[in-house]
């Protein structure tokens, strides 16, 4: 056996015998903490600086016309980074995580460390109307993925350590450890066991206290209860939450739509940067609330108690001055941020979902609570600022289809735990609305689509952890149709299996001689001149695609009891052939691989 040459290598191989897997596992988790609590202060600083240095000189009273500028120059900024520096796809973090869970094994590419970070300061900081928890979200996970790469852990452990990064962002960015925890079992789907567990609160509390210490003890939000919840505001909490989910409904569906547009214009970069640039200034230009990540106007929701505080969000606007619309600007805001934040990613900005969603539920919550009161329905008075804070953990919950994250996420952020209860039933009623039109998240849903999504059933997140690719033997021996017996005969003897495919002159698939049919004739040397492949070929029972789904390939084993199935392209050129009893081989593997405490 060699010795290890390289101080890394000698490193992993003392570790191997000196440390076990679990320990060592430990010691990464702590390492991928600190690592994602050092990269979200490092974002929220520069995004903070960079919006500070565009816009520290407007004025509250007067309309500021860069805000048609700021925006398109931070998404081409964006976009000349990416295609010169990066030159890799960045945008969908959160989705991106949940493809590398899916079909890589979570690999994640090494410069996922740093460029979300980079790319997402630029966006958000010239006003792109996104947020940056999913870009710190992919960040923190490709840590995790590139540490446990670097010291060669195994598949499983890959992926805690993905999750361990996704939760430790979460929890550092918000200073929520719990909610961290939450949102890796409900949106990343790693199962919670108590191998996972520990690793994964480690990430989490670690990252939590190194961010207190770099930023302080003080909330990203402000928020003080000053209406205590009673039992007469279940009604109002309901109906919130069932307004919540479909106004997710509508902001998974026009962002699909919009995405969808741009998508078209992929080779036409200047033209994305046209209409996305000209969408999002001219929406910032008309509501400034819309700049960035919009946790200020957040923060004007929940903290205001007054109208002349809750009129601070019509500052530096077309409506400033006009009070008695205060009403319609919320209304307006909420309905255009999908198109902002659309707008911002299709032009070639980098940034995610995830704050939009706390912003659009905090405007919602707001605006549900304001009529609700001018109506004076059943009696009930509500809380504004207290359904501002409803409406963000209704939204999220709704959007994320993780209503355990929104209602955790939202309690440690604000230390709102006096309205659990009502934080509960937004939530669930936000999650179980949408549920009726969309079964997947704004994260899964891509995914889910082409039948690459992991989830909680072991049984499905073993198959889609497989492929046809990956099965495909392609150790075969191909005769012509026109090949004689007695030709054929030699060919099966040099056959690794007892079947020969026989194919055309453009490998296309005619159809296979198998030795168990035509075994009565093979030893009768006198009929060797009177038989070709084409004769004794006969049709395999079914075909594989290459491109098929795991589970239609199990279906097919199953259907035909067959122990070997053809793999080909659509237009039936062969390419190997995958083998029951290996598939099964390897199914069996990855379970107890996945199932390993």
């Amino acid at each position: 056996m060699n010795k290890p040459t390289s101080r890394l290598e000698q490193f992993i191989a003392w570790r191997e015998q000196h440390v076990s897997d679990r320990q060592f596992t430990l010691l990464l988790s702590f390492a991928v903490g600190f690592f994602a609590a050092v990269a979200g202060f490092t974002l929220h600083w520069l995004i903070e600086k960079i919006e500070w240095l565009l816009t520290s000189r407007f004025t509250e009273t007067s309309i500021n016309w860069l805000y048609l500028v700021f925006p398109v120059v931070g998404i081409y900024l964006t976009s000349l980074f990416v295609k010169y520096i990066v030159k890799d796809n960045i945008s969908h973090g959160i989705t991106r995580i949940l493809y590398a869970i899916s079909t890589k094994r979570s690999r994640l590419k090494k410069h996922n460390t740093w460029t979300s970070v980079i790319a997402s300061a630029l966006t958000i900081g010239f006003g792109g109307s996104v947020g940056a928890e999913a870009p710190i979200v992919l960040t923190g996970s490709a840590i995790g993925s590139t540490l446990g790469q670097v010291f060669r852990m195994n598949n499983r452990t890959l992926m805690l350590l993905v999750g361990c990064g996704a939760s430790a962002a979460i929890a550092g960015v918000f200073k929520a450890p719990i909610a961290g925890l939450v949102f890796t079992i409900e949106v990343l789907m790693i199962d919670l066991t108590m191998a996972s567990l520990l690793p994964i609160l480690i990430a989490s509390v670690t990252a939590t206290c190194f961010t207190y210490l770099f930023v302080g003890t003080n909330s990203l939000f402000d928020f003080h209860l000053d209406s205590a919840w009673t039992i007469e505001r279940v009604l109002p909490s309901i109906m919130l939450g069932i307004a919540c989910g479909l106004l997710s409904f509508y902001f998974i569906r026009m962002m699909t739509f919009c995405e969808n547009g741009f998508a078209k214009l992929k080779d036409h970069r200047y033209a994305k940067l046209l209409i996305g640039g000209l969408v999002l200034s001219t929406l910032i230009f008309l509501f400034p609330s819309l700049y960035g990540e919009g946790y200020n106007s957040i923060n004007i929701l929940l903290s205001g108690s007054s109208e002349a505080d809750w009129e601070e969000l019509l500052n530096n606007s077309l409506f400033y001055g006009n009070n008695n619309l205060l009403i319609l600007y919320i209304a307006l805001v909420l309905f255009t941020k999908v198109f902002a934040t659309s707008a911002t990613n299709g032009g070639g900005g980098c940034g995610g979902t995830f704050a939009p969603s706390l912003f659009i539920g905090a405007f919602c919550g707001f605006l549900f609570a304001r009529l609700w009161n001018i109506y004076d329905i059943g009696g009930v008075y509500v809380p504004e600022k207290n359904f501002a804070l409803l409406g963000m953990a209704g939204v999220m919950a709704g959007v994320m289809h993780a209503p355990l994250t929104g209602i955790f996420l939202i309690a440690e952020l604000t230390g709102g735990y006096q309205l659990f209860i009502p934080l509960i039933i937004v939530s669930v009623c936000s999650y179980l609305t949408i549920y009726i039109f969309e079964p997947h998240s704004i994260y899964g849903m891509r995914l889910a689509r082409q039948g690459k999504l992991i989830t909680h059933n072991t049984d499905r997140s073993i198959l889609r952890l497989m492929s046809v690719e990956t099965l495909i033997d392609k150790d075969f021996i191909a005769v012509p149709p026109d090949m004689p017996l007695a030709k054929l005969v030699n060919k099966i003897s040099n056959s690794p299996t007892s079947l020969l495919p026989v194919v055309d002159n453009g490998e296309h698939l005619l159809g296979e001689v198998n030795f168990n049919n035509i075994r009565h004739i093979v030893f009768r040397t006198e009929l060797y001149h009177h038989f070709n492949a084409a004769q004794l070929m006969s049709q395999p029972p079914t075909m594989l695609g290459d491109n098929d789904k795991m589970e239609e390939v199990m279906r097919k084993f199953e259907e035909t009891n067959a122990e070997q199935l053809p793999v080909v392209t659509t237009d039936r050129r062969l390419l190997g052939y995958i083998d029951r009893t290996h598939m099964y081989t390897t199914y069996r593997q990855l379970v107890a691989d996945y199932s390993t405490e």
